[in-house]
C-alpha cells in the first residue's frame, strides 16, 4: 500500500490530520510548506488544495483537502479503529457538530492570526477588530468549557476523531484568550497531550516556520 502524503505546516491546522493518522497507526510522508513564502499559491500546491490552505492528504489514489472532510473520510474508510460515528450511531450528530464547530473556532483564530501575524504592515492591524474577534473566540469556547466539565472527551462515549479536530484549535486559541479562565479546557488539553498518539504527532510536527508569540494581549 502506498504511503499517504500529508501536506503540512508545523504548528497549524494540519496537525489535526497528523494526530488522527497517528491514532490510526499511520505515519505519512510529510511535505512541509511555508505560509509566508508564497509557495502555497503555486500551481503545484493549488492543484492539491484550491484555496491554498493546509492540510491536503494524498491517500488511496486521491487528494483530499479540508481537515473535516479528511477526518470523516479516514474514519469511514478505516472503521476498524472505532474513531468515527457512522450514520445511525447515537453519537452521529454530536460527532458531525464537532467537525464543524472546530472550524467555527478555527475561523476566528485564522482572523486573529491574519491581524497579528500575517499582515505585511502591522500598522494596518485594527485594535477594534482584534478585540471583537478575541471576545467572539472566548464566547465560542464557553460551550466546550461547559461540556468538558461533565465529560472527559468531546463525545460522551470517549476518545474519537472529534477530539483530533480540536488538536490545533484549543491550543491555538490560547494565543488570544487566557485559557486559565477555562480550566476544563486546560485539563482537557493536558489529557490529550498525554496520549501516545498525540505525542507521536508532536514528534512529527516539525518546528513552526512562521513567526508568533505565545500570547497576544487583545483585551480578552
Amino acid at each position: 500500500m502506498t504511503t499517504p502524503v500529508l501536506h503540512h505546516v508545523p504548528g497549524a491546522r494540519s496537525f489535526r490530520t497528523l494526530w488522527l493518522l497517528q491514532e490510526m497507526g499511520i505515519t505519512p510522508e510529510i511535505v512541509e510548506w511555508k505560509i509566508q513564502d508564497g509557495s502555497m499559491r503555486s500551481p503545484e500546491f493549488l492543484a492539491k488544495s484550491p484555496a491554498g490552505r493546509i492540510p491536503a492528504l494524498e491517500i488511496d489514489g486521491t487528494v483530499i483537502y479540508e481537515s473535516g472532510a479528511i477526518c470523516e473520510y479516514l474514519c469511514e474508510t478505516r472503521p476498524e479503529h472505532g474513531l468515527g460515528r457512522a450514520p445511525g450511531d447515537a453519537e452521529r450528530v454530536p460527532f458531525l457538530e464537532a467537525m464543524h464547530y472546530a472550524e467555527t473556532i478555527g475561523h476566528l483564530i485564522a482572523g486573529l492570526n491574519l491581524q497579528w501575524i500575517f499582515l505585511r504592515n502591522p500598522e494596518d492591524r485594527s485594535d477594534t477588530v482584534v478585540k471583537i474577534e478575541a471576545k467572539r473566540l472566548a464566547a465560542t469556547l464557553m460551550p466546550l468549557e461547559q461540556l468538558l466539565g461533565t465529560q472527559d472527551h468531546i463525545l460522551a462515549s470517549g476518545f474519537s476523531a472529534a477530539d483530533t479536530m480540536y488538536g490545533f484549535t484549543l491550543t491555538a486559541a490560547g494565543k488570544y484568550v487566557r485559557l486559565e479562565n477555562f480550566p476544563n479546557i486546560q485539563a482537557y488539553n493536558a489529557r490529550m497531550a498525554d496520549r501516545p498518539g498525540h505525542k507521536a504527532a508532536c514528534a512529527l510536527d516539525g518546528e513552526r516556520n512562521f513567526p508568533g508569540k505565545d500570547f497576544y494581549e487583545v483585551g480578552a
